[in-house]
């Protein structure tokens, strides 16, 4: 891995600045290669002099693909939306990914995709996460393909989300209440990523469904929010038809791919190789959110403890 060129597709990104860092700790050259170059720029003040590169991609244009992975080792895609033209960006945009990849005969290449990627998924954005994995090993066969659960950490989308409804509202609206999750913590999924990366003669072809330790329903998550938080309030199940009429509203609290996506649980399947065969020990929610959900309490850090 030392001094090994890695371009990373949304490298900029929540889980692509601890990628990053994780690669670049092990002594690897880092190309961030982004639409949004502004976005990226934490990543620079991670690692040493000259051990960032910034390329301006976007993987829906195939020549801006091919430029960006000039020269590289190993190549990383992990952009992914969730709303918006996901047959653009999961289907598509993976393939030109993939298929320059092959054409520059790099040497390894390493896709995340998503739990839930299936062709028959209910929603539009598991069924292009399917297309995309298909698209990527059509194209290059020794990829290697991770799929995590629902992904925490300290600037995510999902706990502090929940955090700041928590905090302001009189209760807690919970929608998909009895869907259960497996939430991965996104240190955990950086260190697989590299590993899988540095090690493609032994992960190369193999898909890897990495999940935290712990499943979860979305009620139980939502809890355990309240509870880390110190916020003692009752939990809501939001009606399924409330629940759709809200997915109808611009701008409404999720979209109607994501309530349908909360039709299936987000779990590893039984048998499935996690993060135990990538040779990283999964780390608990309650291990590492602390340190981060503290600032929602009602006096931020100088809040007295919740004990359990």
């Amino acid at each position: 891995m030392k001094d090994s060129l890695v371009t990373i597709f949304g490298g900029g990104g929540f889980l692509g600045r601890q990628v990053a860092q994780a690669l670049m700790a092990r002594g690897a050259r880092v190309r961030i290669a982004q639409r949004d170059l502004a976005s990226a720029v934490k990543v620079k003040p991670l690692g040493a002099l000259g051990q960032t590169q910034f390329v301006a991609a976007d993987i829906r244009k195939p020549a801006t693909v091919e430029r960006a992975i000039v020269g590289s080792d190993i190549v990383i895609n992990l952009v992914g939306i969730l709303s918006g033209d996901f047959e653009a960006f999961h289907h598509q945009g993976a393939a030109h990914v993939a298929q320059a990849v092959a054409a520059a005969n790099v040497r390894a290449l390493v896709h995340v995709s998503a739990i839930g990627a299936d062709v028959d998924s209910p929603s539009a954005y598991g069924r292009s996460k399917a297309a995309g994995e298909a698209a990527v090993r059509a194209a290059f066969p020794g990829a290697t393909i991770l799929r995590p659960s629902i992904i925490f950490g300290p600037e995510d989308q999902f706990l502090n989300r929940f955090a700041r409804i928590i905090g302001s509202a009189p209760v807690i609206p919970v929608i998909g209440g009895t869907t259960r999750f497996q939430p991965v913590y996104v240190g955990d999924v950086a260190d697989a990523i590299a590993n899988a990366a540095e090690q493609p003669e032994m992960h190369g072809g193999k898909i890897y469904e990495v999940a935290g330790p712990q499943v979860m329903t979305m009620k139980e998550i939502n809890a355990w929010i309240a509870k880390t938080i110190g916020r003692d309030k009752p939990v809501v199940d939001v009606p399924g038809g409330v629940a759709s009429l809200l997915a109808m509203l611009p701008g409404g609290p999720i979209t109607r791919d994501q309530l349908a996506m909360l039709g299936r649980d987000n779990v590893a399947a039984p048998g499935a190789q996690g993060l135990d065969a990538l040779g990283v020990a999964p780390t608990p929610l309650g291990a590492v959110a602390d340190k981060w959900m503290v600032r929602y309490r009602k006096h931020g850090r100088f809040a007295g403890r919740v004990r359990a």
